[in-house]
């Protein structure tokens, strides 16, 4: 299985997932950033000022990181510590997918 590949049986079990609990919150903010991204396509179709174009893009962007942040918080929260507590080869793989996504995030 590849490093960043997903074990099949927690991918086939949901309602483990720090995140469901704000389900509902985490799409109404996707939602809002498409909106965003289809404005930005709006923007160069219609040819407007290059700054504006890269302040949306700005916004954009901190909108995606913020949603990140919060899916990595709720994964410590909740993925990170639950594996830690029953210990063994689950917490290490736990604690390296974190390490792992948190230098994905630093990188981008």
């Amino acid at each position: 299985m590849a490093a960043n590949s997903t074990p099949a049986s927690e991918a086939d079990t949901h309602a483990h997932h720090g995140y469901i609990a704000d389900k509902d919150r985490y799409l109404a903010r996707l939602k809002r950033i498409e909106g965003q991204a289809r404005g930005i396509h709006r923007m160069v179709d219609e040819e407007v000022y290059c700054i504006d174009i890269l302040t949306q893009i700005s916004a954009l962007t901190k909108a995606l990181e913020g949603v990140a942040l919060g899916l990595l918080d709720d994964h410590m929260r909740h993925c990170v510590v639950d594996a830690a507590k029953q210990g063994g080869p689950e917490a290490e793989l736990k604690l390296k997918e974190a390490a792992d996504a948190i230098a994905r995030l630093v990188k981008s």
